[in-house]
């Protein structure tokens, strides 16, 4: 089972403000008892809305807006992408991730099963889907 640990953005992040180094190495701990136990399979930061843009599909046209955003609290910083047994070992796990603006600071994580190609109906699309390199088999 894979699942997603979201971080989600502060307006420090937002800033572009970049963590302590005690968070780092928070961080990298974290990261590397994932590694070591052989459940990680992703990790990054995200850049701040102001580097990105979205796109709105409405009434079949599509309009892209550049960042900034002006809600943090619905924008993410980074995420984590585990891949483990079962629901209560991702439980385990997220409760051991660093708090992410601090030990002293407000901040918060999202976790979410992710899905499979497994998890879809079988059909000539999804058949398509497994032969893309890199879609998850």
């Amino acid at each position: 089972m894979r699942f997603i640990i979201l971080v989600k953005a502060t307006a420090d992040s937002e800033a572009g403000k970049m963590p302590e180094e005690e968070l780092i190495a928070s961080m990298a701990a974290y990261h590397e008892a994932l590694q070591k136990a052989g459940v990680l399979l992703d990790a990054s930061g995200l850049q701040p809305s102001s580097k990105g843009w979205r796109v709105r599909y409405a009434d079949g046209r599509r309009t892209l807006t550049q960042g900034p955003f002006a809600e943090t609290k619905d924008l993410i910083a980074g995420y984590t992408v585990i891949q483990v047994r079962s629901r209560d070992e991702a439980m385990e796990w997220a409760r051991r991730f660093p708090a992410p603006c601090g030990e002293h600071a407000d901040g918060e994580i999202e976790v979410r099963p992710m899905l499979d190609l497994d998890d879809f109906e079988p059909s000539q699309s999804m058949a398509r889907f497994r032969k893309i390199e890199g879609a998850n088999h």
